[in-house]
């Protein structure tokens, strides 16, 4: 029996630190990223798709977002199972419950609303533990789970959960952590053939058969492996898993680190970000560090510029620059200074180097005067 397992699609994800330019890109990725997941599906003779947690990003959502994933989820050729999250939790003003979503799911998606076994296909059932509000009051997988019976010769069980595992080091006042030894009971014990758990981003297994297959297209800088499905084989004898990761997500977040205190430093650093591929799908936080001439100062500020119109995103991670400027002897040298200009010049030079905050804005200006300079020269 095969079947993809994924989780995190938070449509209608935000991404408020994109540009008003990349931001309805962002969004169209994530779909198009679930369109590939279909279509893998119907590629690799998947049984059903598994959603574990997180499918829109809130419950408070624009309608157009839901009609959009439908029309993507219409094309899908075999069930998928959708698990409530700490995102979209069947509270009050559950997404799942509005006009919108009920009116209009298709036949083939399910909403796993309890913990009763769901027959998904022939011989095979999930057991899910959704989220019905933000603050689990304790570990509802554990809760889903209790005193089920051995899984019957031929047949096969699937965990469906949401959240940060004992052995990864959640958040110690959280309630909801997920007793790992508890699900390597139910694996050892025969109650269940496989675990797939939403809520961390990054693909990783926590253990033989317990996997958090990842979000399908990146949603933070922090992910180390994010943009994949995970691609599950079960033998219905044996219940044996083999496990493929599939890779199909098309954004990247990055973070680009230099050490920059020349000119030739500045011409590599120019020469990284234009290798990077597929630029318009790519959000770069910078961390920059060391000492730079004005001239080669302006030369990088003149690089960002132009890179902030390549990319998905250039930001500077202010708390992690530390990026002087020094007014070298030459860099003004051609530039045929006199008067007021120079003066500014030289009292610009020594607020540079002081040790207070003037510094900053004095480097910050000298930048500017160097590059009017250079302009009207």
């Amino acid at each position: 029996m095969r079947f993809i397992a994924t989780g995190d699609w938070q449509l209608g994800m935000t991404a408020h630190y994109l540009s008003d330019e990349a931001r309805p890109r962002f969004h169209r990725a994530r779909l198009d990223a679930v369109a590939r997941i279909g279509a893998l599906a119907a590629e690799t003779g998947a049984e059903f798709v598994l959603v574990c947690g997180d499918v829109f990003e809130t419950n408070q959502l624009d309608r157009a977002i839901i009609a959009r994933t439908f029309e993507v989820l219409n094309a899908f050729t075999v069930p998928v199972v959708l698990l409530p999250g700490n995102h979209d939790p069947l509270d009050a003003a559950s997404i799942y419950d509005s006009p919108a979503f009920s009116s209009r799911v298709p036949s083939h998606v399910h909403v796993l609303r309890g913990s009763d076994p769901f027959t998904v296909v022939s011989g095979v059932e999930i057991i899910g533990a959704p989220w019905s509000s933000k603050h689990p009051q304790g570990d509802l997988v554990a809760t889903a789970t209790k005193d089920l019976a051995e899984v019957a010769a031929g047949d096969i069980r699937i965990i469906a959960g949401h959240g940060a595992v004992s052995v990864l080091d959640p958040d110690r006042e959280s309630l909801a952590t997920i007793d790992t030894d508890h699900l390597q009971a139910l694996l050892r014990d025969d109650q269940a053939q496989f675990v797939a758990l939403g809520d961390r981003h990054a693909t990783f297994e926590v253990a033989d058969r317990i996997w958090y297959p990842g979000a399908p297209e990146v949603t933070s800088r922090r992910e180390t492996d994010p943009g994949n499905v995970l691609l599950v084989d079960i033998d219905a004898d044996t219940h044996r898993a083999e496990v493929e990761k599939v890779h199909v997500g098309t954004w990247a977040f990055t973070v680009i680190e230099a050490d920059l205190n020349s000119a030739e430093d500045v011409a590599d650093f120019e020469e990284r970000m234009n290798a990077v591929p597929d630029k318009d799908r790519t959000a770069v936080w910078l961390i920059l560090r060391g000492t730079l001439p004005t001239a080669a100062k302006a030369r990088l500020d003149e690089q960002l510029d132009h890179f902030s119109d390549l990319f998905a995103l250039v930001s500077l991670w202010e708390r992690h620059m530390d990026l002087a400027v020094v007014a070298a002897d030459d860099d003004f040298a051609d530039l045929g200074l006199s008067g007021y200009l120079q003066e500014t010049l030289d009292e610009l030079s020594a607020r540079a180097t002081a040790d207070d905050d003037s510094a900053v804005t004095a480097q910050d200006a000298l930048g500017l005067l160097y590059r009017f300079a250079r302009s009207g020269s």
